[in-house]
């Protein structure tokens, strides 16, 4: 044992993040008898899962929707990428997570006739989104979990997933108590994104691709984590960097409508669906207006949405703290860092190509996003899969492997500010071969460390393998697809309607293979 490991401990599960995802995960585990641990960066929940506005598509008793209905949408939106068996799955198993979520206190909007209320997004060609405080769905499933999981170890920062012949057998973390060891026969990623990666997202500060560099280090496959949603109704200011507020699809699925700066709508003409598009879409069609205008932002006229203070609290409030009223304003809009549609490459029930490692929600790239995630899929594919991962979790307890490495890991790394910058100017909406041969030079300066003395250094870290994948990824597609546009190859191609696997190879560099065999998943 290294002699820098100050304490040990065992589990049959442990879970790495405190969202929907992981607590869903936790909660099923703790239900079926087993040991979970569940550790958390920061000193709270702070969670993409409690910023949620919209809700959880699900497929309600209404005549005019199905369950292939909403395959159909998904797919239409993941632009040729969705592994329709996958979403096929997922989208299957909503109706029963909501029920579990309710039970566990989860209460949603109700219509006036006493049923839950459904509201529509973008790319939805029904009525399905359950919501909840009218656009806080976010934060009370993050109520009913944390109040369902009571101890999360908070502070607690996972250095690396430890192995043995290729297995899962512990999990190295640094922690109150300094560095530890879980001895542990299973590990679920439940991380998040990577958002911090741009200047601007919707995502929290812990969004920094934690789950990504630890999979890579373990030896598990990334696929598809080029294809980055930017969420195109995010609240503009003129200089501000970090987490902004977005506005809810659903205020556009309620009637509000995208203009530009000169108050003409844009979106007619663009797509069927208008300002109901599916995001990469609409994003896109903002990108290349402001592009060609030298604007930096749109306006969104909600002022026709009947009582929108009441039905868009969360939005109402954001616009109020910037000084406009959403009732008799124009809401001035950009697009902004959103969600990661790939990942780590699992199966519907968040085995990844290393026997013991589990991935879950965004961190995981199951297959239901393909290019571009529809509205509201994220919490719905958190629910399933995360419950799905304790029940493997539940298959593996009493597998045994001694631990014989838990040497520190060294890292690559550069500045946060520099990379930040480096991504949102080359490789964000929109890209092309010179932005993304300028961002590979500026990633090729990464600094190799000692193994890092705080958790701010292991994020950087994180977020550097992070771009390093993603970069590579959007080099190697030349068309465009979903939300990976690329200026130079505005067409899509069929010979590369096709995910893009990335692993480390035994030098440690980043590779991309050519096939999806998850070998030795189990």
């Amino acid at each position: 044992m290294n002699p820098s490991v100050a304490w040990e401990t065992a589990a049959d599960l442990v879970v790495v993040g405190g969202g929907i995802a992981g607590l869903t995960a936790a909660r099923t585990a703790a239900a079926r008898g087993l040991r979970v641990l569940t550790v958390s960066k920061g000193r709270s929940t702070d969670t993409a899962t409690q910023y949620a506005q919209g809700g959880i598509a699900v497929v309600g008793p209404e005549l005019e929707d199905s369950i292939e209905s909403h395959v159909a949408d998904t797919c239409v939106a993941g632009a040729g990428l969705c592994d329709e068996d996958a979403v096929r799955s997922i989208v299957s198993g909503g109706r029963a997570a909501i029920t579990s979520l309710e039970a566990a206190g989860a209460q949603f909007d109700l219509a006036a006739d006493g049923t839950v209320a459904r509201t529509r997004e973008g790319g939805h060609s029904v009525r399905r989104i359950v919501h909840a405080g009218g656009d806080a769905t976010g934060a009370e499933v993050q109520r009913t979990l944390d109040a369902s999981v009571p101890t999360v170890q908070f502070d607690t920062t996972a250095l690396r997933v430890l192995t043995t012949h290729g297995e899962v057998v512990g999990l190295l973390v640094r922690g109150p108590r300094g560095v530890g060891v879980v001895h542990c026969p299973t590990v679920l990623l439940a991380t998040g994104g990577l958002g911090q990666l741009f200047s601007c997202s919707t995502n929290p500060s812990g969004a920094t691709a934690d789950g990504i560099a630890l999979a890579l280090d373990a030896g598990a496959r990334i696929a598809d984590l080029e294809f980055v949603q930017f969420h195109p109704t995010v609240l503009f200011a003129a200089g501000s960097t970090g987490r902004r507020p977005l506005i809810s699809e659903a205020v556009r699925g309620e009637g509000a409508r995208l203009v530009d700066v000169t108050g003409r709508a844009f979106m007619a003409g663009v797509h069927p669906l208008g300002d109901l598009a599916p995001r990469d879409v609409v994003s896109r069609a903002i990108a290349e207006l402001l592009h060609e205008r030298g604007d930096d932002h749109v306006l969104l006229d909600a002022r026709t949405v009947e009582r929108v203070h009441e039905r868009f609290p969360t939005v109402t409030a954001s616009c109020l703290e910037a000084g406009i009223d959403p009732a008799k304003d124009l809401i001035p809009v950009a697009p902004a860092a959103h969600y990661s549609c790939g990942g780590v490459a699992t199966d519907t029930s968040g085995r990844t190509s290393v026997p013991g490692l589990l991935a879950a929600g965004e961190v995981a790239r199951t297959g239901l996003h393909g290019a571009n995630r529809l509205a509201s899929n994220s919490l719905l594919e958190g629910l399933v899969v995360g419950e799905r991962a304790a029940y493997v979790a539940a298959e593996r307890v009493g597998r045994h492997g001694s631990i014989s490495d838990v040497a520190m890991p060294t890292y690559s790394r550069i500045d946060r500010a520099v990379l930040q910058r480096t991504m949102t100017a080359e490789v964000g909406v929109v890209r092309d071969a010179t932005g993304l041969a300028a961002a590979q030079r500026v990633l090729a300066h990464g600094v190799v460390s000692e193994p890092p003395v705080d958790a701010r250094a292991v994020e950087d870290a994180a977020l550097t393998a992070a771009a390093e994948v993603i970069v590579l990824a959007a080099a190697e597609r030349r068309e465009s697809r979903g939300c990976h546009t690329r200026r130079d190859h505005p067409e899509s191609a069929p010979a590369q309607r096709r995910s893009l696997f990335v692993e480390r190879d035994l030098d440690g560099r980043l590779a991309i293979v050519n096939d999806d065999v998850m070998t030795g998943a189990r």
